[in-house]
């Protein structure tokens, strides 16, 4: 996924993080500055959904966005050898435990 804010609040005449920051704060959502510089560059190391919810608002806008999907950069898929393939229904095979009546390891 890209993160997408930087324009996303340029299209909007808001061109410093500053002013975003102080936007999303009115909103009840203080960011701190690491974060905002995190948030404003597009390498955010997290971001939570109740403070999407309010950057969405503030901006007047969808995650769709703010958040652009990069299928490209996903890996392919390996083959799965015999191993870690099971057919959808079937049982796999488990070797039961052996019953000691201890709830704990031996020691």
């Amino acid at each position: 996924m890209k993160w997408n804010l930087r324009l996303a609040a340029a299209n909007r005449g808001i061109w410093k993080a500053s002013e975003l920051q102080r936007m999303l704060a009115k909103r009840g959502v203080v960011i701190s500055a690491g974060k905002m510089s995190g948030l404003w560059s597009g390498q955010p190391n997290t971001v939570k959904l109740d403070e999407l919810d309010v950057i969405c608002v503030v901006l007047g806008c969808g995650v769709e966005e703010l958040l652009l999907p990069e299928p490209e950069r996903v890996p392919d898929s390996t083959p799965a050898t015999d191993e870690q393939t099971v057919a959808v229904g079937q049982p796999r095979a488990v070797t039961p435990r052996p019953r000691t009546g201890r709830s704990l390891p031996p020691r």
